[in-house]
């Protein structure tokens, strides 16, 4: 069974780029910013209630895990995510039809998408998508510090070599370079803790523009109250609608923050392959 519809199909078409299809987490938070919304617009009298309890039961569906290959627009897309917000759209409105048993009381557009445009949608997406993300990655690297400073106490009588341009510069324990490595890892991780707090600052309902054309004064407020609950996050109001539609500086700050510790990982794995490269403290030839 396709639950999709012709937006989807013609971006299948359209963007056959890389063959992958969207992270789970970003198909969770869209999901939910379409529960959220359809509870909001209940709320707001904008959605009556055969629709909004609909809509949810299928969001329900999809959180819990079922139609995940339904979600197959490829993530390398044109058009700031519409096609990705359209299959979702789509999804949940056919899916939703179905369980009512007619095929045109929910739209995907008029009832699934309102109040939304995908210039408030997708950013929100992608921002509460890197906080579900983000734990896991700040567990492996405290996991990985722990690691090198127990190394650092193991290795504290080892002498080497230091190096400078890969040549023999002065004595070094091997268990202060790696306290080193253990510090940088703390280090990165704190950077990039740092970069995601404004990650929290949600723009939806600002759509497109950020006038909030097309939705109730009420509902930014509702939403970011609504998406806080459903998601456990602080997520607070980004406070200028107009500059959430149109920056994308706290992508590039922790885009910028993930660069460094990649950079950093780097280094470690190459100082740890010139610490094998020879039986004493050259090559080995």
């Amino acid at each position: 069974m396709i639950y999709y519809g012709n937006e989807t199909k013609k971006a299948i078409e359209n963007f056959p780029i890389s063959g992958l299809k969207p992270h789970w987490e970003y198909i969770k938070t869209a999901v939910l910013i379409k529960k959220a919304a359809a509870m909001v617009n209940f709320q707001l009298g904008q959605l009556d209630k055969l629709k909004k309890e609909a809509i949810i039961k299928v969001c329900d569906e999809i959180l819990s895990g079922n139609f995940n290959d339904q979600f197959v627009v490829d993530p390398y897309q044109a058009g700031a995510g519409t096609s990705h917000n359209m299959n979702v759209n789509e999804v949940i409105a056919n899916r939703a039809n179905e369980i009512l048993k007619k095929s045109d009381i929910i739209h995907p557009n008029d009832d699934v998408n309102m109040s939304q445009s995908t210039n408030d949608v997708i950013p929100t997406a992608i921002r509460i998508s890197c906080l579900f993300v983000l734990p896991k990655l700040f567990k492996l690297l405290k996991e990985s510090s722990i690691l090198f400073s127990q190394k650092s106490k193991q290795f504290k009588n080892i002498i080497k070599s230091g190096r400078t341009h890969l040549q023999d510069a002065l004595p070094i324990t091997l268990g202060q370079e790696f306290s080193a490595y253990a510090k940088a890892l703390e280090n990165n991780a704190q950077r990039i803790k740092k970069s995601s707090l404004n990650l929290l600052k949600i723009g939806i309902g600002g759509t497109a523009v950020g006038t909030g054309i097309n939705t109730n004064p009420k509902y930014h407020k509702l939403m970011v109250k609504e998406l806080s609950k459903l998601t456990n996050l602080s997520l607070k109001s980004s406070g200028n609608l107009f500059e959430s539609m149109q920056n994308t500086s706290d992508f590039l700050d922790l885009s910028g923050s993930l660069r460094i510790l990649a950079q950093t990982l780097i280094r470690i794995g190459n100082d740890l392959r010139l610490l094998s490269s020879g039986p004493k403290t050259g090559f080995w030839s």
